[in-house]
């Protein structure tokens, strides 16, 4: 019989960072993982972390505690995280008012500086001025995702935690109180299980009875080797229609769409975009589709098309770069930017997912969570 402080069930970014931070600690950590090749929503990430994007008090905070880790991430894990900060450009429309668009951006913390097409171009050589009516620009911050993650695991390992790849297939309990998991080979117990399962999250919980406002697009992108041509920028749409699906994706006259899995396509939409990692490799576009069945396939064909037309109007050069396309499950939470906290009517069971910029969030709300652990769980939130 294994026994084990913690379990944490996923080892992309949520998982990762949140091992670390609970071995800091000194607990007795067990990170299980399905997939040893990763192929997830943090592999075929673009590696942005929007540390200008708080709009409150809290938020704000968050961001500025990412973007101070993320400066001393590399060398508190002693691996290179590929940290770096770079312009944003968020692009708009030929056919959009550019003062309409900027003023949406208000509410953020730092605010966005308005391009004309030409001063785009000066920024960023690869826009087709043409097909836009200017650009916003943003400080970003960028990690490689993959770099990333392994160092959060490499250090885990090197505090004593366990990492196994095995799948997780129940969650063990009694009268309401979480025992350990299940999975493919053998069982674990733990008093203390959370959850960072990502586009799985939702269904691992329906399992045992509960339903939580935790959804998942299938999104899809390319990757290209490593290639000669040089974006200098992060590039994206100004006008975000994801975050716009994300939301309705909680309305109550979609909410019993996903109590049914199906491969129908409740709704999907592509946004172009393109980021350059220091290895010369890119990410290209991403199409993101609603579809309640997590094991729906799509049309990678039809797909890879979609993205490279989409591509060759704001950034042409890159249109015909070699690359694969991918699929990984997004996980979001339709009515807040994460769910991280104890679920109340499950002793021991946890939550840490649902992110809307996972990248900006996890670092600090991991370090958090881990720190209210140490104080016997009575500042975490309580998610009912």
């Amino acid at each position: 019989m294994q026994n084990f402080d913690w379990i944490v069930l996923g080892a992309g970014i949520t998982g990762s960072a949140l091992s670390y931070e609970l071995a800091k600690k000194g607990l007795k950590v067990l990170l299980l993982e399905k997939d040893p090749t990763y192929d997830n929503a943090t592999r075929y990430s673009y590696g942005g972390v929007a540390y200008w994007s708080g709009t409150d008090d809290d938020s704000i905070q968050l961001c500025q505690e990412s973007r101070e880790i993320y400066h001393n991430l590399s060398e508190e894990l002693g691996e290179n995280t590929d940290f770096r900060e770079l312009d944003l450009m968020l692009t708009i429309p030929v056919d959009n008012n550019p003062q309409s668009i900027a003023e949406n951006y208000q509410k953020f913390f730092i605010k966005p500086q308005l391009l004309t097409p030409d001063q785009s171009v000066e920024i960023e050589p690869l826009l087709n001025p043409d097909a836009i009516s200017g650009c916003l620009k943003l400080p970003h911050g960028h990690i490689h995702p993959q770099k990333t993650n392994n160092a959060y695991q490499q250090a885990f390992l090197r505090l004593g935690g366990t990492l196994n790849y095995e799948e997780v297939t129940q969650l063990l309990s009694k009268n309401k109180t979480v025992t350990g998991v299940k999975t493919n080979k053998q069982e674990y117990y733990s008093k203390n299980v959370v959850i960072c399962a990502g586009g799985l999250t939702r269904y691992l919980l329906k399992h045992i009875g509960i339903n939580v406002n935790i959804y998942f697009t299938h999104s899809q992108l390319i990757l290209t080797p490593k290639v000669d041509i040089e974006l200098k920028s992060l590039v994206m749409p100004g006008i975000l229609n994801r975050l716009n699906i994300e939301e309705k994706s909680g309305d109550s006259e979609l909410k019993s769409l996903w109590d049914n899995s199906s491969d129908q396509i409740i709704s999907d939409v592509m946004e172009t975009g393109a980021i350059q990692f220091l290895d010369g490799s890119f990410c290209l576009g991403q199409i993101s589709q609603i579809i309640s069945n997590p094991l729906a396939k799509n049309d990678q064909i039809l797909a890879e098309k979609t993205i490279r037309e989409g591509v060759s109007k704001i950034l042409p050069e890159l249109e015909n770069l070699p690359g694969k396309l991918h699929h990984c499950l997004v996980a979001f939470c339709a009515d807040s930017n994460f769910l991280v906290g104890k679920i109340d009517n499950f002793e021991g069971l946890h939550l840490f997912s649902g992110f809307t910029s996972t990248l900006m969030y996890a670092p600090p709300l991991a370090r958090r969570f881990a720190d209210w652990v140490a104080e016997d769980n009575k500042e975490m939130p309580s998610l009912l």
